[in-house]
């Protein structure tokens, strides 16, 4: 590295500057008790009285030394105490460059999750939604980037860390909005089509936005600064508003007018062929986007604006979680469990300094401001201010890039990453209990119906690495809802078979009845024709009585009596019928 001459530390503005070694003995320097040395060709005097080189550190005299940081050149800077110092920092810079820009495995894959989750991101934007709430909506996404900047680097100043790049640095890590947790909340609540919620959701992507283009900024900037150092950003710019445009003019037409002229080969498949071309068009434009922006600053910002494309689509974003969902969710854990996990100095993130800023900066720059970002929204402003709040991948990532890079001390970042935690988990819980009680005081809820929306952890159970597929979710709703038609009429089947059941049993118990009622009035039957026989029967014996009586005659025996077992003699028509027996006396 000292080889390379200016690249990196001048050792001709040091030794001009008196600051090749400390306290000013030369012996004690990088190089040590050597007279002279050449680097890329040049040779330097490091003896002061060495006669030999007396002429050529005369040369010195008009080199001119500038104190300038973060310079691409080292060229008359003395940006360190000794020389020995700019190597070793210099080495440690170039470093992390090379790991940044040549990472190993798991950072790779862990980069590449979050670029996808930003893909993921701006295929949910709706430009439709954004002209209804824009200008409130862009206003609180730049109260919501801009108070946890300012807020962010003074409590870093206030901590003894520089304004530039460590309190710059953490600013910026505390600007993003995650737009996963306020989608995934939002939908689950029934809540995003309502004003606020599309108010919230715009917000979050401009917010995100900003960020991006704060983040381009953060690693463009340096001592060195001229037209060209902010000319890939400009361009980065103009890239953007001209696929913006793109995203509503030409990208809609021009996909609809490609799936006329490819054949549906597929129709009724599990992947169709029109979804096949939709996902090699959407990783296509993920690659090119990414790698444009990435030559303008970051590869994020492309990210972005490459799902933005296919915002107007509904069916892209289905195809595409249906491809890389579980991909996304375990690339995203690798970079939360290896590229940030690996990169937290751990001593300083135990520690209890670490610990009570991270407290103070999570409290106040990471939370509050935002909570706070949205005061002109009305009765609205707090559900959209804690809506703002919540933290994911992208806020950590910038965090990681800072400290990779060296704008950032290991202690400062531990302190980011308590304030980050702090947002990351409490976030959902309390924006889930205000949003309650937002839906409740609007009548939009009965209470029931939202103290189940705060109590629940989310649809699922708990929160997926990635954004909500609503057509999924429509389908899933669909299905629910037939498998509800379904169940209802199998229970309306089974009540109808119980009520039948229970009428069989009637009819049955009405049938022994009725045959027990039928037995009885044949009994009735045939006693009232006894009795009719009877009466029959007595009604002619009292006929024949009566004629004897008034007609006949009676047998005496001798005394005057009736004989005691004589015959009454009966007249019937036709004659006279003789008793069974007569007796005489």
């Amino acid at each position: 590295m000292a080889n390379k001459g200016t690249e990196f530390c001048d050792l001709a503005a040091y030794l001009k500057a008196d600051r090749y070694a400390s306290g000013g003995n030369w012996t004690q320097g990088f190089f040590g008790n050597v007279n002279h040395v050449t680097l890329d060709g040049t040779t330097h005097c490091l003896n002061p009285i060495d006669t030999n080189c007396k002429s050529r550190r005369l040369e010195y005299a008009d080199y001119e030394v500038s104190d300038r940081r973060l310079a691409t050149d080292a060229t008359g800077k003395t940006k360190f105490d000794t020389y020995g110092e700019c190597l070793k920092s210099s080495c440690e810079l170039d470093l992390a460059l090379r790991c940044a820009t040549t990472p190993d495995i798991f950072t790779l894959v862990g980069h590449t999750g979050v670029a996808m989750m930003i893909f993921e991101s701006g295929m949910h934007f709706d430009f439709e939604q954004a002209k209804t709430v824009g200008p409130w909506a862009c206003a609180v996404a730049v109260f919501g980037t801009l108070l946890p900047l300012a807020g962010g680097c003074a409590l870093a100043i206030a901590y003894g860390f520089p304004f530039f790049p460590d309190g710059m640095s953490a600013g910026i890590s505390l600007a993003p909005t995650s737009v996963g947790i306020a989608l995934k909340l939002l939908h689950e609540a029934h809540a995003l089509q309502t004003y606020f919620g599309q108010a919230v959701m715009t917000a979050a992507f401009v917010d995100d936005v900003l960020s991006l283009i704060l983040f381009s900024v953060l690693f463009s900037l340096g001592d060195d600064m001229t037209f060209l150092t902010f000319l890939p950003l400009i361009l980065g710019i103009v890239f953007m508003i001209a696929a913006v445009v793109a995203c509503v003019v030409i990208w809609p037409p021009a996909m609809k007018w490609l799936f006329s002229k490819i054949p549906e080969t597929k129709s009724g498949a599990k992947v169709t062929r029109h979804d096949e071309v939709m996902w090699f068009m959407m990783f296509a434009t993920l690659c090119i986007y990414a790698q444009i922006t990435h030559l303008c600053g970051t590869h994020l910002w492309g990210c972005f604006i490459a799902g933005m494309c296919f915002s107007t689509q509904r069916h892209a974003h289905h195809v595409w979680v249906k491809q890389v969902k579980r991909v996304t969710c375990w690339w995203l854990r690798i970079f939360f469990a290896c590229t940030l996990a690996w990169s937290i100095p751990v001593s300083e993130l135990l520690s209890l300094e670490a610990l009570w800023k991270g407290t103070l900066m999570g409290i106040g720059p990471c939370i509050l401001t935002k909570v706070c970002c949205a005061p002109f929204m009305g009765s609205s402003r707090w559900v959209i201010g804690w809506a703002m709040v919540g933290r994911a991948e992208f806020a950590y990532f910038i965090a990681i890039m800072a400290k990779a890079l060296k704008m950032m001390e290991d202690k400062l970042f531990a302190i980011l990453i308590w304030a980050l935690i702090y947002a990351t988990i409490f976030a959902p819980l309390i924006f889930r209990k205000v949003l309650a009680r937002y839906m409740i005081a609007q009548q939009l809820y009965s209470e029931g119906e939202a103290e189940k929306i705060a109590q629940a952890a989310s649809i699922g159970g708990r929160m997926s690495a990635h954004l909500p597929d609503m057509e999924e979710e429509e389908e899933k709703e669909q299905i629910e809802a037939e498998k509800a038609r379904l169940n209802k009429i199998e229970q309306d089947c089974l009540q109808k078979e119980e009520e039948l059941r229970q009428l069989n049993d009637k009819l049955r118990a009405a049938n022994i009845a009725i045959g027990g009622l039928q037995e009885e009035v044949q009994l009735a039957h045939q006693e009232t024709e006894m009795i009719r026989q009877s009466s029959n029967e007595s009604s002619i014996g009292n006929g024949v009585n009566g004629h004897s009586g008034s007609n006949g005659k009676k047998v005496s025996n001798g005394n005057g009596n009736n004989g005691t077992k004589g015959a009454d003699l009966l007249e019937i028509p036709g004659g006279i019928m003789k008793g069974p027996t007569v007796s005489a006396i």
